[in-house]
């Protein structure tokens, strides 16, 4: 088996990192933070290199790529620790792609792919803690429509975004909706968060609403396990460029005369950094190559992939703090954003814990070395 990226893909990924590169470093990363945590130019600017439609078709103005195209993509995003919520046109266009009727894929994936519209998922409750079968929202007919009354929280750019994809609840079972965020009805309250990005809570008062598809749960748990991937890429990228820096400081921060890299007890901890690093990436290479498996294989290896990440992520961000000693948490320098991006990603889509429960919940009597 291949491992190996192809030209194609690789040549992707060297155009994101010279887009990081040039054109989204830390200085403009800050003043996009201090102006609110989004940039509707930045957006534009990576919907303009073709990026919002890799998980659209060619016949809906997509580039027709797929998942290891997207981890490419976030990874190279992730070292950039960019607070546009670009994942999130992977999970809505996917979703839409796979489950939205002819008209609704025929309105809004070209607009997706274009970077016209802005539409993120708005599923999490307060009290589903990570369910995606407690759903309060609820929807109903109306005339030849549907409306939908629901408050979601935490919505990736939800007072900037166009449209939301919304769960709720239809005659009893679980459908999924297109609401426009200029619908009657429809009020947000923006405010960033931990990772300094922009999100907001969103409260839908009878919205007019466009059915995606009755089958609700189906659709949203393959939405949330794109999300898996598309956190579990962005958490290799950050978790990259924080070994980098953390090295770097290494090699400059003197101690008693020499640098603090050439003694040995720091030299093992960074190499702890390093495996952690690695088994995180192997299982986010695992996690996207199965996300075109059957559900139940799927959501499986998608909890192994947020276990090892979220294990990953937490000690990586811990560690760069503790070798970087004060500086590793002051507002001025980079790596303590890089910390608060990690933080955050651990708790995206579902944390550790809860997605050990998920593996756990799983297993089978043959599970273990004797499977």
């Amino acid at each position: 088996m291949d491992f190996d990226f192809s030209d194609d893909q690789q040549a992707l990924r060297d155009a994101v990192a010279k887009w990081v590169e040039k054109s989204y470093d830390f200085e403009r990363r800050r003043k996009i933070v201090e102006a609110g945590g989004f940039d509707r130019g930045v957006y534009g600017e990576l919907a303009e290199l073709g990026l919002a439609g890799i998980y659209i078709s060619e016949d809906n103005g997509g580039l027709g790529m797929g998942p290891v195209e997207a981890m490419v993509v976030l990874e190279e995003l992730g070292r950039g620790i960019v607070c546009e919520p670009l994942a999130q046109a992977f999970v809505t266009s996917a979703t839409i792609q796979a489950y939205g009727s002819p008209e609704a894929k025929q309105q809004w994936l070209p607009k997706i792919a274009s970077g016209e519209a802005l539409v993120v998922l708005a599923h999490q409750e307060r009290k589903a803690r990570y369910r995606l079968d407690v759903c309060e929202a609820k929807a109903a007919k109306a005339g030849s429509g549907y409306t939908v009354t629901a408050l979601k929280n935490i919505v990736p750019a939800g007072d900037q975004a166009d449209a939301f994809v919304v769960p709720a609840a239809l005659d009893g079972k679980l459908a999924l909706f297109l609401v426009e965020r200029s619908a009657q009805g429809v009020s947000t309250r923006g405010y960033l968060t931990q990772d300094e990005a922009r999100a907001a809570d969103l409260k839908l008062d009878n919205a007019p609403a466009q059915l995606i598809t009755a089958d609700g749960l189906a659709a949203l748990t393959f939405a949330v396990d794109i999300g898996i991937t598309c956190a579990c890429a962005e958490g290799v990228g950050t978790m990259d460029k924080t070994v980098a820096m953390t090295v770097e400081y290494m090699n400059q921060r003197k101690q008693f005369g020499v640098v603090i890299a050439s003694f040995q007890a720091l030299r093992h901890r960074v190499a702890d950094m390093k495996m952690q690093l690695e088994l995180a990436r192997s299982m986010s290479y695992y996690a996207s190559l199965k996300l075109g498996e059957a559900e139940a294989d799927r959501r499986q290896a998608l909890s192994r992939a947020k276990v090892q990440l979220g294990q990953s992520m937490r000690f990586v961000g811990q560690q760069s703090v503790q070798l970087h000693g004060g500086i590793g948490v002051t507002d001025e320098y980079a790596g303590s954003h890089y910390f608060k991006k990690l933080t955050q990603l651990e708790m995206t889509y579902g944390d550790t814990m809860h997605h050990l429960g998920e593996v756990s919940a799983r297993m089978q009597e043959t599970a273990g070395v004797f499977a």
